[in-house]
């Protein structure tokens, strides 16, 4: 039998619209409760603040995230000591006739210091069950990839 999890976050805003597209202000706030808020904005390529969070980087992190977090995890049942974990993640996106658009792909290069040489091939073969488990790149309609390095140290 399935579990179901339910998530909420607020996203506000205040301003006006009223001196048209090019005028309001997009940045925003995104909390849930309990947890600092995230300042947010539209991507600087549609007049959002370069200094604050971008819907687009985000779901870019929320695919990073889930990527490290499903490894961990087996990487401890597997019995894989990690030490370091950097993943500099870079995602694509095109826009579409009519002002849409959609992401095309996302990859992720996760740089994975592990304490066992002996361990490493096993090591890197865990990212690919990592992606199969990952609740939102399952959740995503475009490719994900990753291109892990192995490190020992």
């Amino acid at each position: 039998m399935s579990k179901e999890h339910g998530y909420q976050v607020t996203v506000t805003w205040s301003g006006t619209t009223a001196g048209g597209y090019r005028a309001y202000d997009r940045g925003h706030d995104v909390t849930a409760a309990g947890k600092p808020p995230i300042a947010a904005t539209a991507d600087p390529a549609f007049l959002g603040d370069p200094a604050r969070w971008n819907p687009e980087e985000l779901l870019v992190a929320a695919l990073s995230q889930c990527h490290l977090l499903t490894y961990l995890a087996l990487c401890a049942r597997h019995g894989i000591t990690v030490t370091g974990y950097r993943d500099t993640a870079t995602g694509r996106m095109a826009e579409t006739p009519g002002g849409g658009g959609h992401f095309t792909e996302v990859t992720l290069h996760p740089e994975v210091t592990i304490a066992e040489e002996a361990l490493a091939d096993k090591a890197a073969e865990l990212h690919h069950r990592a992606h199969e488990l990952c609740f939102i790149a399952g959740s995503v309609n475009f490719p994900v990839h990753h291109e892990p390095t192995i490190h020992i140290g």
